[in-house]
């Protein structure tokens, strides 16, 4: 399906472009997200008449991500979990208790956002991750996993 993307969308393309991407991606996904619209010549024309207006509103959310990005860097989060005596967690820590945990220091960032490139923390210890606030604003924060004995 030939899609027009309403905004920049990581390994597809940028905002205004026109891109083929498989039909349920586009139903699914990048229209009920209002990042894309079908390409047809109305909705291309309607576009066109409106991208300076998408483009500010862009740049508006570069913007904020880049802040919210600032105060992300080089942040350290604590979260507690029961361990062994070995060091080894009873249970694991996801990508859903980092957000909580940033929630907690008063960041609002969805656990989509939260890159866990090893999967679940699963041993106490400082583990380095990235979080994706925005396409082209990825920062990195320490999560520090404390054991709390049984």
């Amino acid at each position: 399906m030939q899609i027009i993307l309403l905004e920049k969308v990581a390994n597809l393309g940028n905002l205004g472009d026109v891109v083929r991407v498989k039909d349920g991606f586009a139903r699914n996904f990048l229209i009920p997200q209002r990042m894309a619209r079908r390409a047809t010549a109305t909705a291309i024309a309607e576009f066109e008449a409106k991208r300076a207006e998408l483009e500010k509103l862009a740049a508006e959310k570069l913007a904020a991500a880049q802040a919210v990005g600032a105060k992300l860097t080089g942040l350290t989060v604590e979260i507690r979990q029961k361990a062994g005596v070995d060091g080894r967690l009873f249970g694991s820590v996801t990508n859903h208790d980092v957000a909580e945990a940033l929630k907690g220091k008063g960041f609002s960032i969805e656990k989509a956002s939260i890159r866990m490139p090893t999967g679940p923390l699963k041993i106490v210890g400082d583990h380095p991750l990235s979080v994706a606030v925005h396409t082209d604003v990825v920062v990195e924060i320490t999560v520090q996993v404390i054991g709390e004995q049984a």
